[in-house]
Formats: C-alpha cells, structure tokens, sequence
C-alpha cells in the first residue's frame, strides 16, 4: 500500500509537470492572479488518473514482489505451502476494490473536471483575448476563424504570418480569406471592441452568382493591402464570470448514462438524416413521361421502343437531357455533401463509443497492470527503482501506444469502436497469463535453454569431440 501511494504520488506530480508545460506558454504573463492558475491545474488534474493508476499498479507490483523474491521470501512462503496465488490474494482483492473506485471516478469525477476545465479555459479566454488565439491552429473569434504562427511581444499581441476565414452567412456559400504578413491585436478593458490591425496583406473572396448557371464560372474577387483593421464586437464576451458554465456538449463530460441517451439520439438523427437523403434522391429525379404513358396506354401490347427519346419532338430531347443534366450534377453533388456529413456524424457517434468503453477500459487495466506486474517481478527478482521501472515504462508505453492507435483507427471508422477501445487489453491480456503461468511453476522469463540447445546440437556435430 505505502509502495502504491509513493510511487502514484511521483508520477502524478510528473504527469502534472507535463500539463504545465503544455499550457504554460498561453497562461504566463498574462495576468492570471494565483487563484485561477490552481482553479485551471485542480480541473486538469482528473484527466490524468486513467494513466497514472495503471502505470501505478504496474510499477509498484513489480516493485513489491520483486523485492519479494529477491529476499527470498518467495521461497520462504512456498516451502511453507503458500503459493503465489494465495500471496497475490489480498492484494487481488485490493485490485477489486480500487477498480470499482476508478469507475466511479471515471463515470462522475473526471466528466464534471473536464466540464468544468474546458468552460474554465473557455472564459479565461473570453477575459482575456489575447488568450483566444493560439499559435498554429484556427481559433473561432467572433465572426471569424483566425490563425497565426507566431505571437510575440509582452501580452502576445503581435502577431506574424496570419490566416483570417471569414464565417460565411445562413445558406450563403461564398468563401472570405485574408492573409497578412503580421498583425497587431489591440483590446482594452473600457471597449468592447477587439481591434485586428493587418499590415501586408491580401483579400480573397468568392463570389456566389445568383443564377445557377453562373456558378461553373467560379467569380472571385481579389485585393491587397496596406493596412487594414478588422473591429470584433466582444461585448457579450467580456461579460463573463470565470465562474459561468455554458460549454455542456463533449462525450468527455457524459456519464455512462448520459452517453447510452447521447447514443440513441445521435443513432436516430443519423437514420432519420439516410431516411431524407434516399427520399428527396427519388423525388429528385424525374422527366417528362407524359408520351410514353401514352403510348403504352394506346396499345398495352405493343412494347415501348428502345430509343424512348423517339417519342420526342428534338426541342422536347433538348429539355430532357439538360433536365437529366442537372439532376446527375444536383445528385451527385448531393451525394458527397451527405457522405462527408454522414461520416462526420459516425465520427462523433465513435467517439462518444470510446468515452463510453474508456469508462470500462480503465477497471480492465487496473486487473491488467497487476496480474503482469505481480508475476514479473517474482520472475525477475529484483526490487527498487532500477530495472522495473525498465519493464513497466516498456509495458505501459506499448499498452498506451496500442490504445491511441486503435482509438485512432476507430474514430475513421477502420474499425468497430469496441475493437479500438479494447484492443490494448486484447493484446496484452495473453502475456498476463502466461507471465501469471511462468511465475507461478517457477518458469524464468526467458527459458535459455530452450533457444541454446538446437545451437549446441548443430556445433556437436560440426565440431565433433576427439578422443
């Protein structure tokens, strides 16, 4: 128990460390008071559970019965009659009991910190501008989408090499870029204005025709700049309390339940949404059949001829090919814009999936950790901070590793949610067992033997003995 606190304790406090160097650049020197910066690293903190814990079972079992074995204390309890089953029993239930408080922590602790975490950052970037922009990605800053690669100066003001995307209107397709050289942001406390001064640059925007036909053209409209500023009403943004919470729609928030009624609505919507797009796609394509009715009402048992258009007059052929036209043009753009919509919302349905098996993840990995740690360290025999921290940074950094890349593949839809959630445990359950069998019939790691013995059989009788 005192091994598991101290070695949980370390790697929280190192993990810690890691979540402030990775915020440290947009919190530093911007005026946060103290109370604030502890308020943002206590919501953090919960998040980092699910891979302390599994680290920590891992490394202090190998700890705790390395250091058995070793003192030879294994082989006390064993000439006694005690086995490493019955050694390993009260600690198994030890296991049970904090796999249970991990769910709970899991269901209720973390979604509430990450709830309050991600309307945390999102006020504090509210109360202060210069923090809603960030280097290196699009940032949504009132009506516009802003990137930048470069913030300098004493409140990061200063902006170099910067990429406006303009929010375009309700129904209104056209598409506004500005791109400039560097920037300035300029905000005070007394105005509600955020003003974005652009130095160097160009505009670009496109221009959506009113007639259809006119959109192949594809006018744009293009211009440079000296100098220009761009005025973002902040009002409603400076009005904040760091204390509001508005943000509520991420499956990292949802408790198992939430997730289960999260599901079904996000299951629904999609069907409902395949269900529209297959009926307005047969309501969409149509044409003038009112001739061929006709004539096969005229004489039922004469067959309808091959080139139906014959029954056309040239000027009726006209319309119905510019009619068919339009409607593969109309389809087929219809159809990517469903599929592209269609595999962002399985996207989202898988990632609410994965929260949703994460929460049962972490229970397995708790078993997991412990039935490989426990054995390795009987089988190693040796204690203290050397060589199992060697294994258990080796393990633990193949089991995350399988675990990302499967939650990656998964979110694509390579494959089933479920598969990518458990495909880590799937992998490494097998090495459980057979560390638990090799330690329990006294079965080093690696049996030398075995893989010296066809060496030795194959130099005997290329180097035969001389009497």
């Amino acid at each position: 128990m005192t091994t598991f606190t101290t070695v949980f304790v370390i790697l929280f406090f190192i993990f810690i460390l890691q979540t402030v160097w990775l915020f440290i650049s947009e919190l530093a020197g911007k005026d946060l008071d103290l109370l604030m910066i502890i308020k943002f690293l206590a919501f953090s903190m919960p998040r980092i559970v699910p891979l302390v814990l599994p680290l920590s079972i891992l490394l202090s079992s190998i700890m705790t019965f390395g250091n058995l074995a070793e003192n030879y204390e294994f082989a006390a309890m064993k000439s006694s009659g005690i086995s490493l089953q019955r050694a390993m029993r009260s600690l198994t239930v030890f296991i049970i009991l904090l796999s249970i408080v991990a769910f709970f922590f899991s269901n209720n602790v973390i979604p509430y910190a990450e709830y309050k975490f991600i309307n945390f950052r999102k006020n504090i970037a509210q109360v202060k501008p210069a923090l809603a922009i960030a280097e290196g990605q699009f940032n949504d800053v009132g009506f516009y989408n802003i990137k930048v690669n470069k913030k300098s100066g004493a409140e990061g003001n200063t902006l170099t090499g910067i990429t406006i995307h303009k929010k375009s209107k309700i129904g209104d397709g056209s598409k506004t870029v500005i791109k400039a050289k560097d920037g300035e942001l300029i905000s005070s406390e007394e105005s509600s204005i955020l003003q974005l001064v652009l130095n160097n640059g160009y505009y670009y925007e496109d221009i959506v025709p009113k007639k259809y036909e006119d959109r192949s053209k594809m006018p744009f409209a293009k211009s440079s700049f000296k100098k220009q500023i761009i005025n973002i009403d902040l009002s409603e943004l400076n009005k904040v309390d760091v204390n509001d919470e508005s943000v509520a729609n991420t499956n990292t928030m949802l408790t198992v339940n939430e997730l289960n009624y999260t599901l079904d609505s996000l299951r629904k919507n999609m069907k409902t949404d395949i269900i529209s797009f297959t009926e307005n796609s047969n309501s969409r394509i149509g044409f003038p059949a009112k001739k061929v009715m006709v004539a096969a009402k005229a004489d039922k048992r004469k067959p309808l001829p091959n080139d139906i258009l014959s029954l056309y007059t040239n000027q009726e052929k006209s319309d119905i090919l510019k009619i068919a036209s339009s409607n593969v043009t109309s389809t087929s753009y219809a159809i990517d814009t469903s599929r592209t919509e269609l595999f962002n919302k399985q996207k989202n349905i898988n990632r609410h999936l994965l929260a949703f098996y994460d929460k049962f993840v972490i229970v397995f990995a708790c078993f997991l950790m412990f039935f490989i740690g426990a054995p390795l360290g009987a089988i190693i025999r040796k204690g203290g901070l050397g060589l199992p921290i060697v294994f258990a940074v080796l393990i633990f950094i193949t089991f995350h590793f399988i675990n990302t890349f499967g939650k990656r593949i998964a979110q694509e839809n390579g494959m089933t949610p479920f598969m990518g959630a458990w495909l880590s445990s799937f992998i490494l359950t097998p090495l459980a067992v057979l560390l638990t069998y090799r330690a329990t019939n006294d079965i080093g790691l690696i049996n030398m033997d075995v893989i010296l013995t066809p060496f030795q059989k194959v130099i005997k009788k290329l180097f035969p003995t001389q009497n």
